[in-house]
């Protein structure tokens, strides 16, 4: 990943093919976090509260968005790999949009933070109120 960001008229710049790639790593980062929702739906006392069509269908849904998130990841990798490296992409407009702001971090540069399914697994009980 590229440390320098090209300064233009007040804005900063970014090669896209690294915020692809940042992109695509959040999404698999969603898919982690999605699937690790499956063995707390297949615990037996969420299958018996739930009728069992309904149950069914919720695990599909639940796998689907995995397989969606995985399958987008791997698109926008592919699309990344492909991207002109000189293309730069001002990311101002695009980071004001999200709220979270470890995520925000994460997309916005090339610093390396850990994943937010890791931090979520090691976090000993902590609760986050938003």
């Amino acid at each position: 990943m590229s440390n320098a960001l090209e300064k233009n008229s007040g804005e900063f710049h970014e090669p896209l093919a690294e915020i692809l790639s940042r992109v695509g790593a959040e999404m698999q980062d969603v898919a982690v976090l999605i699937e690790r929702l499956e063995p707390m739906l297949e615990c037996e006392k969420v299958a018996s509260s739930v009728d069992a069509m309904e149950h069914m269908k919720l695990l599909q849904g639940i796998d689907l968005a995995v397989q969606k998130a995985r399958g987008l990841a791997d698109f926008v990798d592919a699309v990344s790999n492909d991207v002109n490296v000189d293309h730069l992409v001002d990311l101002t407009t695009a980071l004001n949009l999200i709220t979270l702001s470890d995520l925000k971090k994460r997309l916005s540069s090339d610093v390396e933070t850990p994943v937010s399914a890791d931090t979520y697994e090691k976090a000993s009980g902590d609760l986050d109120f938003f």
